[in-house]
């Protein structure tokens, strides 16, 4: 399975993509960050969609999975965010995919083991786990962790169906 997570940001949106196999193993294919600051919101609000669905297109993941919007102190940096990650969304049900919502203390706990891990605890995690030869940048790193948090969650959920539990 090929599996696409999404780190939403109003100026930058990290994406990160694995593949899991059947036994669990995980295999890094691509991340990266959309980087789209220095420019008028809706032109960001814009770009994000379009260069995502050139990242889907490149692709072809199977599934995908974003982490869900936090309550923020600033209301208008909220809602900025809230658009981006519209417009991501927009971008994986045009691509036809399944969408699967994580809150950053799912992410943290299924990649690190901790729910309130650092950004830097997060990047040297995923590095380990996906044998990478470096660190992520961090909303690359948040990205892919969000795709390893889907794996294991698709993972259980198939190891339930097979015992008759669901």
């Amino acid at each position: 399975m090929r599996i696409i997570g999404i780190d939403p940001g109003s100026l930058r949106t990290g994406y990160g993509i694995i593949e899991s196999d059947a036994r669990g193993e995980l295999r890094h294919v691509a991340h990266g960050c959309l980087n789209v600051a220095g420019r008028p919101f809706l032109e960001r609000i814009g770009a994000i969609y379009r260069d995502l669905a050139q990242v889907l297109a490149e692709h072809r993941p199977d599934t995908a999975a974003i982490e869900q919007v936090f309550m923020a102190r600033n209301a208008d940096s909220a809602l900025k965010l809230g658009q981006a990650r519209g417009a991501a969304l927009v971008a994986l049900l045009e691509a036809g995919l399944p969408v699967e919502e994580y809150t950053a203390l799912q992410i943290k706990k299924a990649s690190v083991g901790a729910g309130h891990a650092d950004k830097a605890q997060v990047q040297s995690m995923v590095r380990w786990l996906l044998h990478l030869d470096k660190n992520p940048q961090a909303d690359a790193a948040d990205a892919l962790a969000c795709a390893i948090c889907h794996a294991h969650h698709a993972r259980t959920q198939q190891r339930w169906q097979a015992a008759g539990h669901v």
